[in-house]
């Protein structure tokens, strides 16, 4: 069966053909280094860790090149680091902070089964190339210098939008881009920009005599570049990198050099929510892979979980994080991991998970032919469809995470005691919810008590409750 993939830029699902089967090209944006990695950006790792595996098993494992970046200089970090270590240098506090993060995003990814990409280059690495993507598009009066800045004329580029499908003045007016009286219009955007005292800096391209640092959209554009060409196969990350920075990766890159694409196939993961809302720390509801893994709300769960609640839904589709569907996860895992030990292995992927996930990776079909599989016995082709998709089988491997600040029950999820008179406080709450046609806080109470191991059954003679065995 073909591969099909639903390109960004043309909007419609298509064959994947590389430039070259020998060589399989992906660049996908990575982590900013200033804080630890949220849930939502453990979603593109996850999606497109899936791709990276999907194409080596296509293609061969030496024949796929994988680039994920890590961005190392950004304003954030400079914010991070001053508030973090006040009494270092700049650069110092920088280097611990970005050192710290990557670590620990590192330590992240691969209890989510991640495999480590080809390629990860940091953007401090490669100035000279983003100084010499910058020098050509001057020269090619695509780019401006401007007060010790070099900007990108986007008149230069004819089809500008076209990812996005945006036209120029809802661009304009929802630009995300700096307001500035040198430029030659407004949206213009950086490509350097000086640095201020103390600041991460750099001898400055075009003849510019001030020190200054390199502007987000071109980071992208040299490394992979550097590392894929010209042109390659995929680009990813999530939608809402679409507008600006990959829009404006693409113009700075054909006009750099001079091709018809930058990327062949665009591919974008849907947004995440938590328990039903945007997350957003003045919401409380912001939570890291890190707290995940060790500990949320008096739970951890193990990595492997968190990989299949996020693979539940389809990855262009907005997802709902919640604890009740952590839970669901880790059950289904732990019992099929269970009923699988001992069981015979070797064997090819099913058709029809391939079938699958070979549709735009339709991670939800695939898991209904997983469920399948385990329900006719065929223990095999489980193992086999696991591993594709990134799970050990091992259920050694979905157990508590060291350093969980709760205790295990029955190899299930972690948990926090709970008294009887409470449950039934909140069953009382619920029920008063249902009486007044309140049903979103009625199931908002039974989320509540699912999280906690509270099985509910309801029945004419009302409700009663047992813990989740």
């Amino acid at each position: 069966m073909a591969l099909t993939l639903y390109n960004t830029l043309s909007r419609k699902k298509e064959p994947f053909k590389p430039f070259d089967p020998a060589n399989v090209r992906m660049y996908v944006c990575g982590p900013t280094v200033y804080d630890f990695a949220h849930i939502g950006n453990a979603r593109p790792v996850i999606v497109f860790d899936l791709v990276y595996r999907l194409l080596r098993h296509r293609y061969g494992p030496d024949h796929v090149t994988y680039v994920r970046n890590i961005t190392d200089v950004d304003d954030k970090i400079n914010a991070r680091a001053a508030q973090d270590y006040p009494d270092l240098p700049l650069n110092e506090a920088i280097r611990c902070v970005t050192e710290k993060t990557e670590q620990q995003f590192h330590k992240d990814v691969a209890a989510l089964g991640c495999l480590p990409p080809t390629v990860e280059p940091r953007a401090t690495q490669h100035i000279a190339e983003m100084t010499t993507m910058i020098e050509t598009l001057v020269e090619r009066g695509c780019a401006y210098v401007a007060e010790d800045h070099v900007l990108f004329h986007v008149a230069a580029m004819p089809d500008y939008g076209k990812l996005s499908g945006r036209p120029l003045d809802e661009m304009i007016a929802g630009a995300r881009v700096e307001v500035a009286p040198f430029k030659r219009d407004a949206m213009d955007f950086v490509l350097w920009k000086p640095s201020k005292p103390g600041e991460p800096s750099w001898p400055s391209p075009a003849g510019i005599e001030t020190p200054g640092r390199p502007g987000w959209h071109i980071e992208c554009s040299a490394m992979s570049w550097k590392h894929l060409g010209e042109t390659f196969d995929i680009h990813g990350g999530g939608i809402d990198l679409v507008f600006p920075h990959h829009e404006n990766e693409i113009a700075q890159s054909r006009c750099a050099h001079g091709t018809k694409v930058m990327a062949n196939h665009w591919l974008h993961n849907g947004f995440l929510q938590v328990q039903g809302e945007k997350m957003a720390k003045s919401l409380g509801n912001f939570v890291t892979i890190h707290e995940l893994l060790t500990g949320w709300q008096g739970y951890a769960w193990p990595g492997e979980a968190l990989r299949f609640n996020m693979l539940r839904t389809h990855y262009r589709q907005p997802l709902d994080w919640t604890h009740v569907g952590l839970d669901e996860s880790h059950k289904t895992l732990w019992e099929w991991y269970g009923d699988l030990e001992g069981k015979e292995d070797g064997g090819g992927v099913p058709g029809p998970v391939l079938d699958a996930v070979y549709d735009d990776l339709n991670t939800p079909k695939a898991i209904a032919a997983l469920h399948k599989l385990h329900s006719s016995g065929k223990w095999a082709g489980l193992r086999a469809a696991l591993n594709l998709l990134g799970f050990s089988g091992q259920r050694a491997n979905i157990r508590r995470h060291a350093g969980a600040k709760s205790k295990a029950r029955g190899g299930s999820r972690a948990e926090v005691g709970s008294d009887a008179g409470h449950v039934d406080r909140l069953i009382a709450a619920r029920n008063e919810a249902r009486n007044a046609k309140n049903f979103a806080e009625a199931d908002r109470i039974r989320a509540e008590l699912e999280a906690m191991g509270i099985v509910l059954k309801d029945s004419a003679e009302g409700t009663t409750w047992e813990v989740a065995r």
